[in-house]
């Protein structure tokens, strides 16, 4: 797998990670907090909060993923047995899918601004903390099975790119390579998250040494966390118009020959960077277009 199908993964485990990091803080003793937006919350907003649930959480997400690749790697290899034709129109599913996705996260951000509704869902959770009748293992649960959900898909998208690949080897290829990405991704992926949630209490055990470089170091982790975030976020939706409009562009025949000559006209790097940006450019058309589709279907369906 590339680095960029990796990133289109990260993307939206870190959507996934701000609720995470609010259970984590749910798990522990209820107090009225500030709950701030970013993935690695500021040290001084954990102040009195235990972070015990935080790895328990993650780790309850990995185990649901792997519940999820025991069932999507022998339904792919079914598939590829038995229909292999049908592989090709799911790949270009997926593929349609990633850029959708990719679309609707910037229509979001720039065109359709889901304030009010980001502020519900935080004002949701903050009330939460201070409610006693809130189940916190209950909510907790659901918030697990939603990421589980969230993963199930993103894992569908990933088994069927990996089984593309490797379409024409043998079925014990097939099946060496599809549990071989399965496990990889999810070691990666959340070994990954469970790191950055942990990078803030890195930070703060640092602060409290004495040496003057731990202390600077620490500080410096809790600045960088944010930022982490923000960047793991922007290079995920630019991955997804990546891997996406890749996709779609190797399934098209007129396309996939086009970025090839373009490709080997230029030669070299430029080469493969004007072609990475043609398929990232052919996934924002993609997308938009799927959004438009669905946006157009919601209004009629509600009507």
């Amino acid at each position: 797998m590339t680095v960029a199908n990796l990133l289109s993964l990260l993307d939206d485990i870190v959507s996934v990670l701000d609720d995470v990091a609010v259970l984590s803080k749910l798990a522990a003793k209820k107090t009225a907090g500030v709950l701030g937006d970013d993935l690695a919350l500021n040290a001084h907003q954990m102040t009195g909060i235990q972070a015990s649930r935080e790895l328990p959480v993650v780790w309850a997400v990995a185990k649901g993923s792997l519940w999820n690749k025991a069932i999507l790697v022998p339904g792919a290899l079914i598939i590829s047995f038995f229909i292999p034709w049908l592989v090709t129109p799911l790949l270009m599913a997926g593929g349609a899918y990633l850029c959708y996705e990719g679309f609707e996260k910037l229509a979001h951000r720039f065109f359709l601004k889901r304030k009010n509704e980001d502020l519900a869902h935080k004002k949701e959770l903050t009330a939460a903390l201070v409610q006693p009748e809130v189940d916190m293992t209950a909510l907790e649960r659901e918030k697990i099975k939603g990421a589980i959900r969230t993963d199930f898909i993103l894992s569908a998208e990933i088994i069927i790119i990996a089984l593309g690949t490797v379409a024409d080897e043998t079925f014990s290829m097939r099946f060496g390579v599809l549990v071989a990405v399965a496990l990889l991704m999810t070691l990666v992926v959340y070994g990954f998250v469970a790191i950055i949630i942990k990078l803030d209490d890195l930070g703060v055990w640092l602060q409290h040494k004495r040496d003057t470089l731990a202390r600077k170091t620490g500080s410096f982790i809790l600045s960088l966390a944010p930022w982490l975030m923000r960047f793991l976020s922007i290079a995920g939706t630019a991955a997804m118009f990546m891997v996406g409009g890749g996709i779609l562009a190797h399934g098209v025949t007129v396309a996939a020959d086009g970025l090839t000559e373009l490709e080997n006209a230029l030669g070299g790097i430029a080469g493969t960077f004007v072609s990475i940006i043609a398929t990232a450019f052919l996934g924002i058309i993609a997308g938009g277009a799927v959004f438009l589709g669905v946006q157009g279907f919601n209004t009629i369906y509600k009507r």
